[in-house]
């Protein structure tokens, strides 16, 4: 009798490791509305692969666009954490993210030398009117006339650094997305550099 019980016990625990999802193991973001998003524009583009013109794009453009979705879909699907942004920048970073489940997408404020939290998925970065900005390692500077958000896809790891010759902010990892104010359901306030440094760091986003 105690050996019949000894093996449902077993079997009890077997079933549950089959059927749970371990803490520790990788997850699964391809079956997210990012992945989706950019497959469906990569199936897209790739339709007008032998006339891009038809497409509206020169040779050259629709090779950078679909160097662009292919790099964005490989991230998605070799991620296995959410998606974190790390402030190297030396100030605070104003920073878009979501608790999955708990709570929204909204602004938050990120303290420099710090990374969000692998609980909660960063979606992007805010980046205020009259910042030198790089959006991307093969990106050119430019100055900001207006404040943007930037958006990544699931599962990226993002970097935002100070060049110390330039002080231009430049990003690892060029966005999927640009944002102006008015274009998307985000919130850009009218924030400068000086206000973001007034803001007390988010605590929950690095717990």
């Amino acid at each position: 009798m105690q050996f019949l019980k000894i093996v449902l016990v077993a079997l009890v625990l077997m079933v549950n490791l089959v059927i749970a999802q371990p803490s520790w193991a990788g997850k699964d973001f391809t079956k997210g509305a990012d992945y989706a998003e950019v497959t469906q524009a990569l199936n897209q583009l790739l339709t007008v692969k032998d006339t891009p013109e038809q497409g509206g794009y020169t040779p050259e453009q629709f090779q950078q666009r679909l160097a662009q979705l292919q790099f964005q879909k490989n991230i998605i699907e070799t991620a296995r954490k959410r998606a974190q942004c790390r402030n190297e920048t030396g100030k605070t970073l104003a920073v878009y993210a979501n608790k999955p489940k708990k709570s929204p997408t909204q602004l938050y404020f990120l303290g420099a030398g710090t990374i969000t939290d692998d609980d909660w998925d960063c979606d992007g970065i805010y980046l205020p009117a009259g910042s030198q900005v790089v959006l991307g390692p093969n990106a050119q500077p430019q100055q900001l006339a207006q404040a943007i958000a930037v958006k990544f896809v699931d599962g990226t790891q993002s970097i935002a650094r100070t060049n110390p010759v330039t002080g231009a902010i430049e990003l690892n990892v060029e966005p999927a997305k640009v944002f102006k104010a008015g274009e998307s359901s985000w919130l850009l306030p009218n924030f400068s550099q000086a206000d973001i440094d007034t803001q007390i760091p988010t605590p929950q986003l690095i717990d």
